[in-house]
């Protein structure tokens, strides 16, 4: 998919952006059919330019894209031959603006695009699955916004190749017992729990994959509804070791916010 040229006009997401001079910008796009793409938007900064209005976080919008841009060499983390520019924008439909604790949910799902994905990798069924999560992302954190989190999260580590079969113990192979109890490990993925691990029932396990292997997000938001702090800490703690040294600002944000409203 590297080596194919991409299409004239493409579905995207703003997932960030860097000044580039006093009148453009460098945006970070989640695109459907190149995934993840660094394009300069020239004179977007300005008061009259048309893509100013368009060229917002959580919009899905259509882009049309030409040659990369050598002279961006150095900006963000992007090489300069992969910065193209970005010839027009338009709104492609889609919920409002997020606000409170959906607007930080959208901005952590950002964060973990930008520091999991690789550049022009696509991943068509994680970008659909953005879209579908967007508009599950409440004001007041609730428990359908939470599912729809820990759905993102299982969607996102299974599309890059970083989740095992939830329906098979890692270490035999074999499929799980339905009445026993298992946990989720970075390292050795499913196996028998141990002493402060999160459980999950074997039968809430194969649910899980069951809705991933669906592919629809309201089912594996369904999935997860059940086990929701077992899962929250499961994940969270096998997106902190796949990160590494590369910690979630947003997440540490929400915290920080969380104690000051306590």
């Amino acid at each position: 998919m590297r080596g194919a040229r991409a299409p004239a006009i493409q579905q995207a997401f703003v997932l960030h952006h860097y000044d580039w001079s006093e009148s453009s910008l460098i945006l970070d796009l989640f695109t459907r059919e190149q995934g993840r793409i660094a394009v300069v938007a020239k004179g977007a900064k300005r008061p009259y330019s048309q893509m100013r209005a368009v060229l917002l976080p959580f919009q899905r919008i259509q882009v049309s894209l030409s040659k990369p841009v050598k002279s961006a060499e150095g900006i963000g983390d992007a090489p300069g031959p992969e910065v193209v520019t970005l010839r027009g924008a338009e709104w492609a439909g889609g919920s409002t603006m997020p606000a409170g604790a959906a607007l930080f949910s959208g901005y952590y799902l950002n964060e973990l695009l930008l520091k999991l994905l690789a550049r022009q990798d696509p991943h068509t069924a994680l970008f659909d699955a953005y879209a579908a999560t967007l508009p599950a992302l409440h004001a007041n954190e609730d428990a359908q916004s939470q599912a729809a989190l820990r759905a993102f999260e299982l969607r996102l580590l299974r599309e890059i190749g970083l989740l095992p079969d939830l329906s098979l113990s890692t270490l035999t192979q074999q499929p799980l017992d339905l009445d026993r109890q298992y946990m989720l490990n970075a390292e050795a993925g499913v196996l028998p729990p141990q002493a402060d691990a999160p459980a999950f029932s074997g039968l809430a396990l194969v649910q899980l994959q069951a809705a991933l292997l669906h592919g629809s997000m309201a089912a594996l938001q369904q999935a997860c509804s059940p086990v929701l702090p077992a899962l929250r800490t499961t994940l969270r703690g096998l997106l902190h070791y796949h990160l590494g040294q590369r910690p979630l600002r947003t997440r540490q944000v929400m915290q920080d916010l969380q104690k000051l409203l306590d």
